[in-house]
C-alpha cells in the first residue's frame, strides 16, 4: 500500500460506533447442512440464520471442498493475524460461514475504506436514474465554495477522476480537509494544490471519495446514507448500519460505515449478480463491469494493490476484484467462480491475508458438485464452532489476588484524568474499576482467558485519541502473565481494535501500562498514552 494510505490509518478516525447492545451468543462458528438445517448451534444463532436471507447449503453441494476450507481455517489461525470474521457465498449459497470469539454475527464491524465501494455504488445509482454523468466537472458542483481563481487542473478535475484516484493531488486531501477550522470540508479539498493532470496520476486519495458523497448530496439532497437506503440498503435487508459524518453533516463517505459481515456478503453477492438483486435491476450491468474493471494503474509492484484500480474497487492478482478497508476488511468478489467472500480482521500485513485466501480458498473451488465428504464437513463444522481470538493462558489466580481484593489505589496526577482505581477477584472474572473525572466511576470485566462481553465502550476510561470515538460493544479477558502481573485485554467488537493493559503490583505500589492494537501490529512506538502511578489507599481504623 502506498504512504498515502498508510497515513490515512492514523487520520480517517475510527468509525462511527453504534449506542446498541446484545448479549453475547453461545458461540461463533456457523454452519448449515445440504438442506439448510442448522447443525447443531444454539438458538440464539439459529434465530440470526433463518432470518437473515440468504441460503445455506453443503460447501461440497456447492463445488467447494471443506477440506480446503479447513486448511484456510489452519492457515489464518497460524499466520499471526487477529481474523474477525468470514463468510464464503458459492452460486449465492453461505457455504461455510464463522466469527472469532469474542466477534458475533450481530456485531456491526468498522469497514473503514470498504466504505468506499458503497459510495461508489451510490454514484451508479446516480448514473441509473440519469441524474448524473461522470465526465462532468468537478467544479460544476460547487460554485459558492469554488476559488475565486481557480487553477486550471482544477477545472479540468472530472467526477471520474475522483472515482478512480486520479484527482491530480500529490498527497490524500482528508487531511487538511480535517484540520481547517472554519471551512468545509468541500471547501478546503477544492483549494488543495493540483500538481498533476487529472487522470495522469494515482494516488489513494479519500478526501476524493467525500467530494463523491458531497455531490450525491448536492443533487439529491440527501446524505448517502439517507439516499442509498431505498436503493441499496433496504433491497438487500442490511439493517441497523451506521455511517459516521463530518462537521457538515454529511456522511464521510470514505470510511466510517458500519454493517455486519452477511451485509459485506449480501453486497458482494449484488456485484457479482451484475447490479440485480431477487429480480430487480438495483445498477446497471454496464456501471458495475465500469466499476470492478481496470480504469487506471495504481502502484508499483506485485502486490494485490498494483493489479489496477476501477471506480473505488480494487482489481485482484487471481482475476477477481474487492472492495477494501485499511486492516483487512474485504468484500471480494470471484466471477470466475461465481463467488463471493467477506472477511473482517486487523492485520498489519493486508498482503499477507489476501495470499492466505488465494492459497487455500481458491483450489477448493471446484466445477461442479462434489460428492459429500461426512468426515471432512464434521472437522469444519467443529473448527467453525471453536474459532476465538487467541488469550493468554498463564494462571487465574496468583497470591496478589486476595492481598490486592477490594483494595484502592490512588492515581498520580495524568493525563488521562484518572484518580482512583480498584480490582476485584473472583473466580470466573477480574472486575476494574477506575474513576476518572469526565466519566465518574467504570468498572469493566475481564474473564479468565474467556472473552466477557459488557454493556458498551462508553465505560471504557482510556480511549487513544480517535481509536473509539463513540461507544462500542465491549469484550475483556484477563490473566496473570507472572505473581506481579496482571494483564487485561479489552477488544472493542463493533470497531476493530483493542487494548492492552499491563498492571505490575509492587507492594503498595502500582504502574498501568497501556498498548492499543494498532501501535502493538506496527511495532513503531506510537502508543501516545503515559503509564499511570498508584499508590495503596491505607485503610482506615
Amino acid at each position: 500500500m502506498n504512504t498515502s494510505r498508510r497515513n490515512f490509518l492514523r487520520t480517517g478516525g475510527a468509525g462511527a460506533l453504534g449506542l446498541g447492545f446484545s448479549p453475547l451468543l453461545g458461540h461463533a462458528g456457523q454452519f448449515f447442512d445440504r438442506m439448510g438445517h442448522a447443525a447443531g448451534l444454539p438458538q440464539g444463532l439459529l434465530d440470526h440464520a433463518f432470518s437473515s436471507g440468504l441460503s445455506r447449503a453443503s460447501p461440497e453441494s456447492q463445488g467447494i471442498a471443506s477440506k480446503g476450507i479447513s486448511d484456510f481455517l489452519t492457515a489464518a489461525n497460524a499466520s499471526g493475524i487477529c481474523w474477525h470474521s468470514f463468510m464464503l457465498l458459492r452460486h449465492g449459497n453461505v457455504v461455510a460461514e464463522g466469527w472469532w470469539r469474542p466477534f458475533e454475527p450481530s456485531f456491526k464491524h468498522s469497514l473503514y475504506s470498504l466504505s468506499k465501494s458503497f459510495t461508489s455504488t451510490a454514484i451508479g445509482c446516480l448514473v441509473k436514474e440519469g441524474k448524473l454523468q461522470i465526465e462532468a466537472p468537478v467544479l460544476s458542483f460547487f460554485p459558492e465554495e469554488t476559488p475565486a481563481a481557480p487553477q486550471e487542473y482544477l477545472k479540468q478535475m472530472k467526477i471520474k477522476h475522483l472515482l478512480t484516484m486520479n484527482t491530480g493531488h500529490e498527497a490524500d486531501t482528508l487531511p487538511k480537509m480535517r484540520a481547517a477550522p472554519g471551512k468545509t470540508w468541500t471547501q478546503t479539498f477544492l483549494e488543495q494544490p493540483v500538481k498533476f493532470e487529472p487522470g495522469s496520476h494515482f494516488l489513494y486519495n479519500t478526501g476524493a471519495t467525500y467530494m463523491l458523497g458531497a455531490i450525491v448530496y448536492k443533487i439529491t439532497g440527501e446524505t448517502l446514507e439517507k439516499y442509498l437506503t431505498p436503493r441499496l440498503f433496504q433491497p438487500l435487508d442490511i439493517r441497523g448500519y451506521d455511517w459516521e459524518t463530518s462537521p457538515q453533516g454529511l456522511n464521510t463517505a470514505g470510511f466510517g460505515l458500519r454493517v455486519k459481515t452477511e451485509d459485506i456478503a449480501r453486497f458482494g453477492q449484488l456485484y457479482l449478480q451484475k447490479g440485480r438483486w431477487q429480480g430487480r435491476e438495483l445498477l446497471s450491468e454496464s456501471w458495475v463491469k465500469d466499476a470492478t474493471s481496470y480504469q487506471t494503474k495504481s502502484q508499483e509492484g506485485n502486490a494485490d494493490w498494483s493489479q489496477g484500480y476501477g471506480y473505488q474497487f480494487w482489481r485482484c492478482k487471481p482475476g477477481c476484484y474487492r472492495g477494501d478497508g485499511a486492516f483487512g476488511q474485504y468484500c471480494i468478489v470471484m466471477p470466475d467462480q461465481d463467488a463471493v467472500l467477506a472477511v473482517t480482521e486487523q492485520s498489519g500485513n493486508m498482503q499477507k491475508s489476501l495470499d492466505i485466501i488465494w492459497e487455500y480458498l481458491l483450489p477448493a473451488i471446484r466445477t461442479g458438485a462434489l460428492p459429500e465428504n461426512p468426515a471432512s464437513l464434521d472437522t469444519l463444522k467443529k473448527e467453525l464452532k471453536e474459532l476465538a481470538i487467541p488469550v493468554k493462558k498463564v494462571s487465574a489466580d496468583s497470591y496478589l489476588s486476595s492481598k490486592y481484593h477490594g483494595k484502592k489505589f490512588n492515581l498520580d496526577k495524568n493525563d488521562l484524568n484518572a484518580t482512583q482505581t480498584q480490582f476485584k477477584f473472583s473466580a470466573d472474572s477480574c472486575e476494574w474499576t477506575t474513576k476518572t473525572g469526565e466519566k465518574g466511576s467504570t468498572t469493566i470485566r475481564f474473564g479468565w482467558a474467556e472473552w466477557v462481553l459488557n454493556k458498551d465502550s462508553s465505560m471504557y476510561p482510556f480511549p487513544e485519541g480517535d481509536l473509539l470515538q463513540a461507544p462500542s460493544k465491549l469484550a475483556g479477558t484477563a490473566t496473570w502473565i507472572d505473581g506481579n502481573t496482571l494483564q487485561l485485554d479489552a477488544r472493542f467488537v463493533e470497531a476493530i481494535h483493542g487494548d492492552k493493559i499491563t498492571c505490575l503490583f509492587e507492594g503498595a505500589k502500582l504502574t498501568i501500562s497501556f498498548l492499543n492494537s494498532f501501535s502493538e501490529i506496527a511495532k513503531d512506538g506510537s502508543e501516545k498514552r503515559k503509564d499511570l502511578f498508584g499508590t495503596l489507599q491505607p485503610e482506615i481504623g
